[in-house]
């Protein structure tokens, strides 16, 4: 597989990570779920990310699921792993491991300590030099989870400086002036990255109209966001916009704290592409109202599709 590049574009589906019922890892659903992500159009897969519950899982684990995936995607696609750690010597080793075995690049967000611009900066500098110039790294600037700010400026500063970041994951909220700042600013010459976007895509048609060139985020009808990029990079904005309202609804109601996870696993297992929609604990579980909300959600979401065509 090519590694990660400035080029990159489309969808990069954040995988969910599956597990059975008893809580342990589903290796055999990894492999459903990576055919149903690449069967819906993917351009690439993220594994390990926030959303995917990386942070319960055992090292041995995260190394089983990578490889896993890696295998079933078998060059097909580009698969991106999330390395994100406390400290740069366990990300360097998780990193070094997973390009041994075959993923394209990995992502890394800001530690929380970080407040000034110049501490924003430097940790990013000390990524680059930990992982070394061959490892290709995602900036994911997320900062409803991080609690850090990356102004534009601090993200151009990196992208001049640090030739190994290729991408950037944008989840500011919305943050499309950021996009717009970094896109003016490629446009005067400024080296140029690929801009993904996250936040579950609610507000991809916007994000891609400021020059976003693509999605890396998770959402149980993938096709969605496919559809979307696909119709607005042939440059029909208007069916950009009706494909994204006809399921933005649903993708409203997945995007709740708390229980937005255990939403999408509940309808990823419906549609046969995990076999349990389990989260390893702790973690929230459906009541009897959030599936009625559900079900009508999906049922008003396909009649709207129907009409669409």
């Amino acid at each position: 597989m090519a590694l990660l590049d400035e080029t990159a574009k489309g969808v990069f589906i954040i995988a969910v990570t599956p597990f059975g019922n008893d809580g342990t890892l589903d290796l055999e659903s990894a492999d459903r779920m990576t055919d149903f992500y690449l069967e819906r159009g993917a351009a690439g897969l993220t594994v390990l990310g926030i959303m995917g519950e990386a942070p319960k899982l055992t090292a041995e684990e995260s190394r089983l699921f990578v490889r896993r995936v890696i295998a079933r995607a078998a060059g097909r696609v580009p698969v991106v792993v999330g390395v994100s750690a406390p400290g740069l010597a366990p990300m360097r080793e998780l990193a070094h491991d997973v390009m041994a075995d075959g993923a394209a690049g990995v992502m890394v967000a800001p530690i929380s300590s970080l407040r000034t611009d110049e501490q924003c900066y430097a940790y990013f500098e000390g990524v680059a030099q930990a992982l070394g110039p061959n490892v290709p790294f995602v900036l994911q600037d997320y900062p409803l989870t991080t609690g850090v700010q990356l102004a534009p400026q601090v993200i151009q500063r990196v992208i001049d400086s640090l030739p190994s970041c290729v991408m950037l994951k944008h989840e500011d909220w919305p943050g499309l002036a950021k996009i717009t700042a970094l896109r003016k600013a490629s446009d005067g010459g400024k080296r140029r990255i690929s801009i993904l976007t996250g936040n579950g895509g609610l507000f991809l048609p916007e994000e891609f109209s400021r020059g976003a060139d693509g999605a890396m985020t998770g959402f149980a009808f993938p096709e969605m966001m496919v559809g979307v990029w696909n119709a607005h990079a042939a440059g029909d904005t208007a069916r950009a916009h009706d494909l994204f309202d006809a399921y933005l609804p649903f993708a409203r109601y997945e995007q709740q704290q708390g229980i937005g996870l255990a939403v999408r696993k509940y309808v990823l297992a419906a549609r046969g592409a995990i076999k349990s929609a389990a989260l390893r604990a702790p973690g929230p579980k459906l009541s009897p109202l959030d599936i009625a909300d559900i079900e009508l959600l999906l049922k008003r979401q396909e009649a709207r599709l129907k009409e669409l065509g």
